[in-house]
């Protein structure tokens, strides 16, 4: 199990059994993702990558509890207000179906497991996601009226 020959490598796992290694797991986990997306592989396989163990699970099984999570990418939303529009209509503009699978196979909504959820950046609200995109160019933090840091708040409680 911990033979020298494995060092570089990281272990893929599939359903729990051992299958072989890779040795670009970020790139792995990359392209099954964007398999998953695009809907050429099931929406329902879960991808998890543990850095510190050295593994990439896998995991095909029924009986998973997933929930939808909106597809974020560069610190932008996928979604759309076309989109809503669309899934209220139940057409898009081009008179085609458009129901909450469309959503899923078409890359803006993502169905992932507990143990994935674990292994990814989840924005809360709107603003989070704005934040994240000011702190990443650099721009200060949006706070709404009535809105502040969560600790602050708990700090102001204990002086009370």
């Amino acid at each position: 199990e911990h033979s020298h020959s494995f060092a570089p490598s990281t272990k893929i796992f599939v359903n729990g059994v051992w299958i072989g290694v890779h040795r670009d797991p970020a790139n792995l986990v990359k392209t099954l993702k964007k398999l998953r997306r695009k809907d050429d592989i099931s929406p329902e396989i879960s991808v998890v990558r543990d850095i510190r163990e050295k593994e990439l699970r896998v995991y095909t099984d029924a009986g998973r509890v997933c929930r939808p999570l909106f597809i974020v990418e560069n610190q932008h939303l996928i979604l759309q207000k076309k989109h809503v529009r669309w899934l209220n209509k139940g057409v898009n503009d081009e008179g085609e179906e458009f129901k909450w699978d469309r959503m899923i196979k078409g890359g803006i909504i993502e169905l992932l497991d507990a143990e994935e959820e674990e292994t990814v950046m989840i924005s809360m609200t709107p603003e989070d996601l704005e934040n994240s995109r000011l702190q990443r160019t650099g721009g200060g933090l949006q706070v709404n009226d009535g809105e502040f840091d969560p600790a602050a708040r708990l700090k102001a409680g204990t002086h009370a």
